[in-house]
C-alpha cells in the first residue's frame, strides 16, 4: 500500500470510529426501557361478533361445461 492510500483508509476508518462513537453515546443517553414503559395507549379496541352462519359469497361455478372447442386454426385438417 501506498503511504497516501494508508492515510485515506486511516481517514475513513478515524471517521467510522467517531461516528459509532457518537450513535453510541446517543443511546446511552436515552432512559433505558423508556419505550416499555410508556403510558401511552396505541388506540386499539376489540368488538366481539358472532362468527356468521354461511359464507357470505356462494361457491364459484363455471359457466362453460365440458370442454372448449379449439379455434378455427388450431382444429386440425378435415377428415
Amino acid at each position: 500500500m501506498s503511504s497516501s492510500s494508508t492515510r485515506t483508509f486511516a481517514a475513513i476508518a478515524g471517521g467510522a470510529m467517531v461516528t459509532l462513537g457518537i450513535v453510541g453515546a446517543t443511546i446511552a443517553q436515552a432512559a433505558p426501557g423508556a419505550v416499555a414503559d410508556s403510558e401511552m395507549s396505541t388506540g386499539t379496541t376489540s368488538t366481539v361478533t358472532t362468527a356468521p352462519g354461511k359464507p357470505p359469497i356462494p361457491m364459484a361455478q363455471p359457466s362453460i361445461k365440458g370442454p372448449a372447442p379449439l379455434p378455427v386454426e388450431e382444429q386440425g385438417l378435415p377428415g
